[in-house]
């Protein structure tokens, strides 16, 4: 008897873990009540701290607020880097990432990804009048960029002549460049103008070349959860449907958007 009692317990054990395995993040969300997203707080225009309200702002704060009121929860934050924000979305530290982080076929063997939010191309920032109009012109001279970025592959890739000094933020490597220490910052254009615009002397800089390669921003979402990666592409076209997106765009980065660039809009 006591063992059949054993017996018992150990496959209701089994079928209660079961049961937790299959719970996915809309319900785990819904659950605690906070979406707990992992966003930059150093990216001036996408995630940052806005020095008036000293609260995190931008346009991916924005996105993660609207997709947990489309969960009925509120929107919680945690700061990351381009070196941890994978880690810390794989251990379950959060929920989603809007962290402008390209969406690469090497990063999907970790985790999955929502369909493309924005679509950005990486160039390079320097000192006007200072001689550097191309990544042409980086062989032999120093270029600032962030640790475990896409942007330190690239550069590399476009310029092997170039030695990449590699820093924590992108504050930090555009200081970098504005004490003469490297010639350049390279990373997605958006990221650069607003490098550019949280300068006192935004004039004294300009963004340069050719693109370098594309950079299509996508949400980090957990792997192989379908029915998350859906709900939160699903929200994404509604924001773009009922105009929302096109508000936030205008209200960060300052200008329309770009003729003929939308959202992958699935039928509903």
């Amino acid at each position: 008897m006591k063992r059949l009692v054993l017996v018992l317990a150990l496959v209701l054990s089994f079928v209660f873990a079961a049961n937790v395995g299959f719970a996915g993040k809309i319900e785990d969300v819904k659950a605690k009540g906070v979406l707990v997203c992992g966003v930059k707080d150093s990216v001036y225009l996408f995630g940052f701290i806005d020095p008036e309200t000293k609260e995190l702002a931008g346009l991916d704060i924005d996105i993660c607020k609207y997709i947990a009121d489309k969960l009925g929860v509120k929107a919680e934050f945690k700061t990351v880097t381009s070196k941890n924000r994978i880690p810390m979305l794989v251990q379950g530290s959060v929920d989603m990432l809007a962290a402008t982080m390209t969406h690469k076929f090497s990063r999907d063997e970790q985790i999955d990804f929502s369909i493309t939010y924005f679509m950005d191309g990486q160039k390079i920032l320097v000192k006007k009048g200072g001689g550097i109009a191309s990544v042409a012109d980086l062989a032999n001279k120093k270029v600032g960029t962030v640790k475990g970025s896409t942007s330190e592959k690239n550069i590399k890739a476009a310029q092997p002549a170039a030695q990449v000094i590699s820093f924590d933020e992108y504050p930090q490597a555009f200081m970098a460049l504005k004490q003469g220490k490297v010639k350049a910052v390279t990373t997605d254009s958006g990221i650069l103008a607003g490098l550019k615009a949280s300068d006192d002397n935004p004039d004294d800089w300009e963004i340069a070349g050719d693109f370098i390669a594309s950079e299509p921003y996508g949400l980090g979402l957990p792997e192989n959860d379908s029915k998350f990666r859906d709900f939160v592409n699903k929200s994404l076209n509604e924001m773009w449907l009922d105009g929302t997106y096109h508000k936030l765009f205008k209200k960060w980065m300052g200008y329309d958007l770009p003729a003929g660039w939308q959202l992958e809009l699935w039928p509903m």
